[in-house]
């Protein structure tokens, strides 16, 4: 049973019990139904409390359970609703810490509702592309109003319960219980009182006998599709979340709520519900490292040191004064040092002045912060991140250092993006406290984590920096080590590809408008622009050297060689103006593809924004397809999870390895085939990932690896 009976004299009570936020499973739904029955036809019960145990009323849907059969079995979260609803004995719902989903729903079929002071309450379906569908959509509208519950329904996101019991004239709380720590016995005496008023046989209060109108009707209803139509054009169900709230003010209830379930159940097998939802299982997933029990013991992390004050070195400090982490950032120069304070200090400044933090807070957290020319002032940090220069010469000078002074037990941390962690460990002789954490530039902002662990990393260091991790609010996703990790040896083969199309006929406007077209926030060369195309020249360099036998396009080092990096120089693959960021076409750039591709010899040809999608899209499939057989991603949604939340890539389409199932790995392979063919291409790429060819000669997915 996932969910307990007990009895308090008069009153039955009634606890979910599914950790961690009593997900409303099969068996815990069959549990409620029981208990409802048990405590009706009990003649010594006069009242039903319904509550949740430990930090939670309920969070919704059982994650374990989501798209599986079982979701719909019965009792189904619909029966389960009716069947409170249907109780001849008064339900109080109990509500504390979480009330989302299918818990507020059920919590609407009380007949009395009491919360704790601090409860979460949301209705966060739109964020998996389907509406709320156990009468969310019908039932909120009659408690708090059509626009409050306009608002939460579209938005999905959490309101206080304080916010939601001021709402004037609300119905959605009868009482607002002192603590949570109070919240039973305050509940236990709201059921005596109920049971009380109803003695006489006086009818219970359902919220579907609520009146639901709206004073502008169809006015207001079109003033709210105006509005989240301009920012949900990948999206259909925050529309559909309108359509279902309006049928509640225009149709009788049982005709809302059939209306309803058939948007519900319509959504559920759309493309963009079907990417949602995996990234929402896929986010959770990053956490799961099969040798790495979730009660590995930790490190304690209590102060942090950074070696370097550039703008990748500030960034990270900023994550860990977020969290109230004191940090010691290390620099070979005061001017350098004076820098990355000023830096720090920008960006808190920029969040007062948002109103994101006040004064007091923004000063808190500079208080944590200190800065250091020498070592020995950072002995004693509990985890050291080193983000200096990406030279492997200028690693082991670091690395040998941090390894004479540090503690015994340090953490000692790499944010390269590319380099060999083994042999940045191997500088030292303490290799098992080695593990790389490659950041994503701007570090305070990106959400993307790359944990990389080394051949000797020890568990608990991988455990720590997971856990860490999560603390400054990062999606964490293990790579192994090779060159360029998940991400960047990814993002290799699509600016291959990118270049590949320059010679054979497109202009950099034209490509970045096909894939911004398909969805990605930036295409490869404006994005280009913005990191700095003397980066990418760097690497390239480091590669014909190690990788003679890869083929890159030339265009980006002449690109380079005339001084045009980007935003930074006001010039790169595209103009810009002083002050502006807006990337303006330019005849120089197109003129010098133009000429080089003369030198080659090529003949431009017009390409379909279909081919520059499928080439650049499927570079990355099949360089992830290598990555994941050679076990250095542990599964195929963690390279997802790294491309949705480190490059932009369209959520709505689930990254890059869904997409490519959803399209169908066959149909992927052919195109390979195709692309494989092209003489200015390059044939050995495009070959087939071997764990492709074996999946589809399987008919299965990537799911299976």
């Amino acid at each position: 049973m996932t969910a307990h009976y007990q009895v308090h004299g008069d009153v039955a009570v009634i606890t979910l019990d599914n950790p961690p936020v009593n997900g409303l499973g099969l068996s815990t739904r069959q549990a409620i139904a029981q208990g409802l029955d048990r405590a009706n036809d009990d003649p010594a019960v006069r009242a039903i409390v319904l509550t949740g145990a430990g930090k939670a009323f309920s969070g919704g849907a059982d994650i374990k359970e989501f798209g599986s059969p079982k979701a719909y079995q019965d009792p189904n979260l619909l029966s389960v609703i009716l069947a409170v609803e249907h109780s001849a004995k008064p339900v109080v719902a109990a509500i504390h810490s979480v009330c989302m989903g299918g818990g507020l729903e059920l919590a609407l079929g009380a007949h009395y509702r009491i919360a704790a002071p601090g409860t979460k309450v949301a209705l966060p379906e739109v964020k998996l592309g389907l509406i709320p569908g156990a009468g969310g959509t019908q039932r909120l509208p009659r408690v708090i109003g059509v626009e409050a519950a306009l608002n939460m329904i579209v938005s999905g996101e959490p309101v206080p319960s304080e916010l939601l019991a001021a709402l004037p004239g609300q119905k959605l709380f009868d009482r607002m219980a002192q603590s949570a720590q109070t919240l039973l016995d305050e509940a236990l005496a709201l059921a005596r009182e109920v049971a009380e008023r109803h003695a006489d046989g006086s009818p219970l209060p359902l919220v579907r006998h609520l009146p639901c109108r709206h004073p502008q009707g169809d006015a207001y209803f079109q003033f709210a599709r105006n509005m989240v139509g301009a920012q949900a054009k990948h999206y259909p169900a925050p529309l559909k979340c309108i359509d279902a709230v309006q049928a509640a003010t225009t149709k009788r209830f049982d005709d809302g709520m059939a209306f309803e379930r058939e948007t519900f159940v319509n959504l559920m097998n759309t493309p963009v519900c079907i990417a949602l939802r995996h990234i929402f299982v896929a986010e959770r997933a990053t956490s799961k490292i099969a040798d790495v029990p979730e009660d590995t013991p930790q490190r304690d992390i209590r102060s942090v040191a950074v070696i370097g004050a550039g703008t990748m070195g500030s960034g990270i400090s900023i994550n860990f004064l977020n969290i109230g982490l004191p940090v010691t950032i290390l620099e070979t120069k005061q001017e350098a040092l004076d820098r990355g304070v000023a830096h720090i200090r920008s960006v808190y400044e920029g969040q007062v002045k948002k109103g994101k933090l006040k004064p007091e807070q923004a000063e808190q957290r500079l208080g944590l912060l200190r800065t250091t020319l020498s070592y020995d002032d950072i002995r004693d940090a509990d985890i050291v991140i080193e983000a200096v220069f990406e030279d492997m010469e200028v690693k082991r000078q670091v690395f040998e250092r941090l390894d004479a002074v540090m503690k015994p037990g340090a953490i000692l941390a790499t944010n390269t993006s590319t380099l060999d962690v083994n042999k940045i460990a191997s500088f030292t002789k303490r290799p098992q406290d080695v593990i790389g954490t490659h950041f994503f530039s701007p570090a305070n902002v990106m959400k993307l984590l790359e944990v990389v662990r080394g051949a000797a990393t020890a568990k608990d260091v991988l455990a720590t920096v997971m856990a860490l991790g999560k603390k400054i609010k990062k999606t964490c996703v293990v790579s192994g080590v090779c060159d360029g990790f998940i991400g960047n040896r990814m993002i290799e083969q699509y600016s291959r590809q990118a270049g590949f199309l320059l010679e054979e006929g497109c202009t950099p406007e034209q490509v970045d408008r096909a894939i911004e077209k398909f969805g990605f926030a930036m295409g490869p060369f404006r994005m280009g622009d913005l990191a700095g195309n003397d980066v990418g020249w760097y690497i390239r360099k480091r590669r014909y050297v190690e990788k003679p036998h890869l083929r890159y396009s030339k265009v980006a080092d002449r690109l380079c060689e005339m001084g045009r990096f980007g935003q930074k120089t006001g010039a790169g693959w595209y103009d810009y103006q002083p002050g502006k960021r807006d990337a303006i076409p330019s005849p120089v750039v197109n003129q010098m593809i133009a000429d080089y591709r003369k030198e080659l010899g090529i003949t431009p040809r017009q390409i379909s924004d279909e081919e520059i999608v499928q080439r650049l899209v499927f570079a990355l499939v099949n360089e992830g397809a290598h990555i994941l057989e050679e076990k250095i991603a542990v599964r195929a949604s963690d390279i997802d999870m790294v491309y949705l939340t480190g490059y932009g890539f369209p959520a709505w389409r689930g990254g890059p390895m869904h997409y490519a199932e959803q399209y169908g790995l066959f149909n992927v392979m052919q195109a390979m085939k195709r692309f494989a063919k092209n003489p200015h291409d390059d044939a050995n790429f495009w070959q087939p990932a071997p764990l492709i060819a074996r999946l589809v000669a399987e008919g299965k997915g990537f799911a299976a690896v």
